[in-house]
């Protein structure tokens, strides 16, 4: 960790702007996951504790596409957070302006104030230079804590840093590039990686980033279909990205190649769980019903689709992560949210949850999974950024983090 942190700045009757990630799942007014609000909690009462006149947050919330839309108002969020940290928290009904400022100016000495939504200016996705000194015009100090908004050159993320250069991470910032950091940097081993989900295109640049550093790649969910079309396997109508097979083609041969293959380096399905297009739109009962496993190898897939891997491959994944000392894991091994092609994702959630070492698990999907699953208490760090996470392990520079200044 050599980025500076907030630990290194002197927040003493000082305004505060701290850049959160807010963007939880409200509908009709009803937050149903406040995840990342708490996860910001600690940046806040330490900034408060340090003195701090006023702490300022900023976050963004859904795809509002440059203009206020009140189905994605930060007002609800106002108002869980003050429940969870005890305390009134002033809205901001505008970000910048005269009605930010007249409520940042009447906050009470250590007060919290949230602005509302940032992307309700087309500015901040466009990392305007003026809209961030506006932003910056409410504070004296810059702290960045959206570890999920880190991959974005945003006003609020990036420009706003050349304003005020007496910037540093939050502490659940720090946290994630600890975790991470060490992950890709320095990890206990073996190191297993688990990457599963849709699309093999967003995973590609992981993937050839990690092969150098683990010890063993564990792929499941539909991505695995395209590395199974690669490698010659019938795969009916599972989803596959015909215009990533060929680079899916070159990330084996170039494992066997080194030599990484057919020993234990990379790991794919050796049987799945098959069912008819429609299952996934089916009821509970008819989504089991047309279920069936099958070997990978199988040609009686016909035109069924692959949801889920099977239990040889289930035995096999746990049994790659049983010694692990450090686990990452992205993306499910099935459709996961129906019952009848959960098991393989439920499995993975409790042998990752087994692991005596250092477990990541990072992306929606995944978290949702490990709490399906009952054992996200036992996994050592959740990670709140998705797409920064991925882009992350896949090697890119962070602009949000690139831009802080370095600790000593």
């Amino acid at each position: 960790m050599t980025t500076r942190t907030i630990r290194d700045l002197d927040l003493a009757g000082r305004c505060v702007f701290v850049r959160v990630d807010f963007n939880v799942p409200i509908k009709n007014g009803v937050i149903s996951d406040d995840t990342r609000i708490r996860e910001s909690l600690p940046t806040v009462r330490y900034a408060l504790d340090a003195g701090a006149r006023v702490v300022i947050l900023a976050s963004h919330l859904g795809r509002p596409k440059g203009k206020p839309d009140p189905e994605m108002s930060l007002r609800p969020v106002a108002a869980r957070l003050g429940e969870r940290l005890g305390m009134p928290v002033a809205f901001a009904p505008d970000c910048i302006g005269p009605e930010a400022e007249r409520v940042v100016r009447e906050a009470p000495p250590r007060g919290v104030v949230l602005l509302e939504n940032l992307r309700f200016h087309a500015e901040e996705e466009k990392n305007d230079p003026q809209f961030a000194r506006a932003l910056a015009s409410l504070a004296d100090v810059y702290v960045n804590d959206a570890f999920g908004a880190a991959h974005r050159a945003h006003a609020s993320v990036d420009a706003i840093v050349r304003v005020l250069p007496e910037a540093a991470a939050g502490l659940l910032m720090e946290k994630e590039l600890r975790y991470l950091g060490q992950a890709l940097g320095s990890p206990e081993r073996p190191f297993v990686a688990v990457l599963g989900g849709a699309k093999v295109s967003d995973k590609i640049e992981v993937i050839e980033n990690l092969i150098p550093r683990v010890d063993r790649l564990i792929i499941g969910g539909a991505m695995a279909y395209t590395f199974l079309k690669a490698m010659g396997k019938p795969v009916g109508t599972s989803l596959v990205e015909d215009d990533t097979v060929d680079a899916a083609r070159l990330i084996l041969e170039r494992m066997q190649a080194a030599g990484a293959m057919p020993t234990p380096l990379l790991f794919l399905p050796i049987d799945h769980v098959v069912a008819d297009a429609g299952a996934t739109h089916a009821s509970p009962q008819q989504a089991g019903q047309s279920a069936a496993t099958l070997a990978i190898d199988d040609p009686a897939i016909g035109d069924r689709m692959g949801l889920d891997i099977g239990p040889q491959t289930v035995a096999v994944y746990t049994d790659a992560l049983r010694d692990a000392q450090t686990v990452v894991w992205n993306g499910p091994m099935g459709v996961f949210e129906i019952d009848a092609f959960a098991e393989g994702t439920m499995a993975v959630a409790r042998a990752v949850a087994a692991v005596r070492g250092t477990t990541i698990v990072g992306g929606g999907d995944s978290i949702a999974a490990v709490r399906k699953a009952g054992v996200a208490d036992r996994i050592t760090h959740i990670s709140t950024g998705g797409g920064a996470s991925l882009e992350f392990l896949g090697g890119r520079t962070l602009p949000g983090v690139a831009v802080l200044p370095k600790g000593t």
